[in-house]
């Protein structure tokens, strides 16, 4: 067992040893309580997160579509597990499309997911289930913070997620810094058999994601139709030359099925 896993088991069991008995001073004895199902606090309710909370509808047959591309292109040979998800330009829906992907590789039995805010400049994920951005990242790489303190077990599925953490001043420092390469180095080495998903910073607003596209097996590009011209995402892909590129997701796109205008997501794969 990893020392990862060995963090998530032990967090879980202090969780539940710490809401599963409640003593009852008239008789001393102790009420056994059934443990929670999920961390205090996820309700995973917002509606924009459709592949739990809409599994009906259009957008979320899209993601489940790229989910099993995605798994085909990452087990074809050696298992490529740790993946970005990134975009151009801000407000493309990048973070939206990293845990929509995440929650529908761990609805399946066989992935074990671990998602990851690493957009530590404008962190979004814990909005959207619901929860505090508490300590995560930076202070796993800054602050000496034990990952099992970080790490949140969602209920959905294998689904951990790690928060982005406190703000820092200097966010390209800590991308580009060993420690943050060591860092996700060792959880991808540590997570042989299981996705890693990383949503980072827009590529070309930021140096930081350009760093991290170094180290990780491949990028999901997230591009928005009638926000990112054909020119960003030239560009974009020029940054990140090297890194395998597994598809473009074209958020928002109109279709052609329906007589009104119906937005969702599709991938449209290089």
């Amino acid at each position: 067992m990893s020392r990862i896993e060995e963090a998530l088991e032990k967090a879980a069991k202090m969780r539940v040893e710490s809401t599963s008995e409640v003593s009852v001073k008239k008789t001393g004895s102790k009420v056994h309580l059934p443990p929670p199902m999920t961390t205090p606090g996820i309700t995973m309710t917002n509606k924009l997160l459709v592949t739990v909370n809409d599994p009906n509808t259009q957008a979320a047959e899209e993601y489940r579509k790229l989910k099993s591309v995605i798994v085909k292109m990452t087990k074809e040979g050696s298992f490529l597990n740790m993946l970005m998800v990134t975009s151009s330009i801000g407000g493309e829906g990048k973070s939206l499309t990293a845990i929509n992907l995440a929650l529908s590789l761990a609805q399946e039995f066989d992935h074990t997911v671990l998602l990851v805010d690493a957009d530590i400049r404008k962190p979004t994920i814990h909005s959207y289930l619901g929860i505090e951005n508490s300590a995560g990242l930076t202070d796993c790489l800054l602050d000496e913070v034990d990952v099992k303190d970080a790490l949140i077990r969602t209920g959905i599925g294998k689904l951990s997620f790690l928060p982005a953490g406190r703000s820092v001043p200097n966010p390209a420092e800590v991308f580009t810094s060993q420690r943050m390469r060591d860092f996700f180095l060792e959880m991808k080495n540590r997570y042989h058999d299981r996705y890693i998903i990383i949503d980072t910073p827009p590529v070309l607003p930021f140096a930081e994601t350009r760093s991290l596209s170094t180290i990780v097996d491949g990028v999901v590009l997230v591009a928005k139709e009638g926000l990112v011209t054909l020119h960003n995402i030239e560009e974009t892909m020029e940054y990140i030359k090297g890194t395998p590129l597994l598809g473009i997701v074209y958020n928002e796109a109109a279709t052609e099925f329906h007589s009104d205008r119906y937005q969702y997501c599709r991938e449209a794969y290089a």
